[in-house]
């Protein structure tokens, strides 16, 4: 008879993921997918540590090494979730609750309650990750046995092989693409992924070099950061840095946090070493070299506003309620300084069309980036790219730390011909960005890029002490339907057609009166 395989198909994952939400969807306490994609995910996080745990035991013990889990018995998947008999109201308890009576009549801590309280003597391993985790993380179904049977689907899924959690990555990325269309906030940390593929692509981090997220939602760019440097992974050493010391974030929310940790680990990494405190909370003053990145990439909240001991870590003159224009702050701050034997660091952004004719803080801010960074170019998306989020129009800003920017490069990214927007229903697709991908390495002007100096964008009266810096630059090669024209020339060019219509008129009258 042959051996039953571990392995599971495509169909077999979809089939496990897909019975979990049916399951989920008999449970009272369960409010569409903003409440069934967190459960998922924190039952399928316990289930992927304890394979993974497993695992390094067999490898210590094989090398004759002594082995100590990070969650311990009978906290352990195996001790409790592999157990049949504990379900209904016995397994909600001891989820739930703070004290609870085990079998053996003694009083423990529950299953939450323990995990939440874990803690590493350094604060950087991975117990500080699951306490961080399960702080933000509530059991929401109400029905044990319901609970029981998602347990037991979770089960059957094998986190120790390698194929399987490749194949699994890309379903939950489904997952997460589902989220958009879930109520609540899910949509603010939703990035595209031909939007994201494209920034990690055009700053191609290497081996070697610490990538960060400051604000990283799911955690859509350090994946992408960690998927392009693991084909660059071709020897011991070099997964050893990948997995040590190249892929940082910081996410506040809760539920991101929890999405964006389950989302890395699923991809391969070992360690996600996530930060699950604002990313503003220090002030900029005190953020030195040794915290200082080679590549940041990411898509700042904008819009929303910080308290005030928030903003007191800004400069006096750069104090901003715009999350967008803070986070802009840190990043400038967190790029690595160019040195002789280092390189400057290197940024991609999304930013609203607001960050770039904001005037007054918002000048100050960007006069900073001209002057210490080489904003070298500004990818202009259509509109739609964010729908259903926001139909504002965002730009992607690139810039380097080291040289003041003399020239800034614009490429407009239009919807393709016939459509004036993109939208939920259409997105903007890989294939789209592949014109800009070309363009890069040899540019030049054409329909769809042009060239501005510094001094055209940079306004300055030190007499009436005033700056204006606008980046809103429009495209001056784009001809046809879209083509843009200055106001002054638009309002000229009617006048003009005023005076021929009139003209017209009194010659029409005159003709008439003959």
């Amino acid at each position: 008879m042959a051996k039953k395989s571990n392995k599971s198909t495509v169909q077999t994952l979809s089939g496990i993921i897909k019975s979990c939400r049916d399951i989920m969807r008999k449970d009272k306490g369960m409010n569409g997918d903003a409440d069934r994609l967190p459960m998922l995910t924190w039952i399928m996080f316990l289930k992927f540590l304890d394979d993974n745990e497993q695992l390094q035991e067999i490898n210590a013990r094989l090398a004759g090494e002594k082995y100590k889990p990070t969650i311990e018995s009978p906290y352990r998947w195996k001790d409790w979730a592999m157990n049949i008999n504990l379900t209904g109201d016995d397994l909600l308890a001891f989820v739930n609750n703070d004290k609870v009576t085990f079998a053996d009549g003694r009083d423990r801590n529950g299953l939450f309650y323990y995990l939440r309280n874990l803690q590493s003597e350094t604060g950087t391993e991975r117990k500080d990750v699951i306490a961080n985790v399960f702080r933000g993380v509530t059991n929401r179904m109400i029905n044990g046995y319901l609970l029981r049977d998602v347990i037991n689907k979770i089960n059957e899924i094998h986190f120790a092989n390698n194929e399987e959690l490749n194949t699994l990555s890309h379903l939950y990325e489904s997952i997460l693409k589902e989220m958009r269309d879930a109520s609540g906030d899910a949509g603010e940390f939703y990035t595209p992924r031909p939007v994201v593929k494209f920034m990690v692509e055009m700053l191609n981090p290497v081996i070697g070099e610490t990538v960060l997220d400051p604000a990283s939602g799911t955690g859509g760019f350090l994946v992408e950061a960690f998927e392009h440097l693991k084909q660059q992974a071709l020897t011991i050493e070099h997964t050893k840095i990948l997995q040590e010391n190249s892929i940082t974030g910081g996410e506040a929310k809760p539920l991101p946090y929890l999405l964006c940790q389950m989302n890395l680990l699923l991809h391969g990494l070992n360690y996600p070493n996530i930060d699950s405190g604002n990313s503003l909370r220090f002030p900029l003053k005190d953020i030195g070299d040794s915290e200082r990145v080679d590549v940041i990439l990411t898509n700042p909240p904008f819009g929303g506003e910080e308290e005030k001991g928030i903003l007191n870590n800004f400069p006096e003159d750069k104090k901003t309620s715009e999350t967008a224009l803070l986070f802009l702050q840190l990043i400038m701050r967190k790029l690595k300084r160019k040195s002789i034997k280092q390189k400057g660091g290197r940024a991609a952004i999304v930013v609203p069309n607001g960050t770039l004719f904001a005037d007054g803080v918002a000048a100050k801010i960007k006069k900073q980036l001209l002057e210490d960074f080489n904003l070298h170019t500004v990818v202009r998306l259509g509109e739609g790219v964010f729908a259903p989020y926001t139909d504002i129009p965002c730009n992607l800003l690139f810039f380097e730390q080291g040289t003041p920017t003399k020239e800034i490069w614009y490429y407009e990214l239009l919807p393709p011909v016939g459509r004036k927007k993109y939208s939920k229903i259409r997105p903007i697709q890989a294939e789209e960005f592949a014109a800009v991908k070309e363009w890069w390495t040899n540019r030049s002007e054409n329909e769809n890029a042009w060239c501005v100096t510094v001094k055209d964008v940079f306004k300055e009266d030190r007499n009436a002490n005033t700056l204006s810096i606008n980046l809103d630059r429009k495209n001056p090669n784009r001809k046809g339907e879209f083509e843009y024209r200055e106001p002054a020339e638009l309002i000229a060019s009617i006048a003009e057609k005023e005076k021929s219509v009139i003209k017209l008129i009194d010659e029409l009258i005159k003709e008439l009166e003959k």
